[in-house]
């Protein structure tokens, strides 16, 4: 993922070589809130993006990013953002129908990456899926096909050097015969980003943690550890707040 150029904890720690970004959560710790710092960052100077929206409509992004102070309908009017409202996905009953839908969506996305890339002074390109657990549901439960499709949208970041963002709930995971999904996707994910509740119980001026587990910049460098970070986030209105244990009083 290209460099944000923010003074954040978060973009110090994601760097800028992440090409595909997990972010986990639970029912405690919602992570919600990260895809959309993401997606506003992807979409500064001459980013773009597109987004898989199975949790929510489009409105209910553009009226949490526009309190962050950035306007999705402008972006999507100027083609910058290509926004897919996939809560009715048609994954269909018959053999074979849900894999034809996946291969269309991905042709979509597919020319809509190559449309932004070839035109002039176009900026890096993100996708972004919000979120992993209800694609499954709308394929009815076929995780083989759910990892064709994400098999396909990874080759598409290397061959397009573009970025993949994936929300997914753990704890929907949390049980042996449904851990597949959630281990492949750390498997392949440069960076993971965790959001969880405290340790300590709750706190009314902090809402949760966030590990953050940086494999790609030390794969680059061939080392054999991971690069871990672990500060606190607040949620506010027009943004987060991260800070590191301790530091607020």
């Amino acid at each position: 993922m290209e460099e944000y150029g923010g003074g954040d904890l978060l973009s110090e720690a994601m760097g800028s070589t992440a090409r595909v970004v997990v972010v986990e959560d639970c029912v405690e710790a919602p992570g919600a809130f990260v895809l959309h710092l993401l997606l506003k960052r992807a979409l500064a100077g001459s980013g773009a993006a597109a987004f898989l929206a199975l949790a929510q409509p489009f409105t209910h992004y553009d009226r949490i990013l526009r309190k962050m102070g950035c306007n999705l309908s402008l972006h999507r009017r100027n083609e910058r953002l290509h926004f897919f409202e996939l809560q009715a996905f048609p994954g269909g009953a018959r053999d074979g129908a849900i894999a034809d839908s996946f291969v269309q969506l991905y042709s979509e996305i597919q020319r809509v990456v190559e449309a932004t890339r070839a035109g002039e002074n176009a900026g890096h390109f993100t996708i972004m899926i919000d979120d992993i657990s209800l694609l499954e549901v709308a394929a009815h439960g076929s995780a083989d096909d759910v990892l064709d499709f994400l098999h396909y949208c990874v080759t598409l970041t290397s061959e397009m050097n573009c970025s993949l963002v994936i929300l997914i709930h753990e704890d929907i995971y949390a049980g042996e015969e449904n851990i597949g999904l959630l281990l492949h996707l750390r498997y392949i994910a440069d960076l993971v980003v965790k959001a969880a509740p405290l340790s300590t119980g709750l706190a009314a001026d902090v809402h949760g943690q966030l590990s953050i587990v940086n494999k790609g910049a030390f794969r680059e460098q061939r080392a054999k550890v991971q690069k871990v970070w672990n500060f606190h986030f607040k949620v506010k209105e027009n943004g987060v707040d991260f800070f590191y244990p301790g530091s607020r009083h």
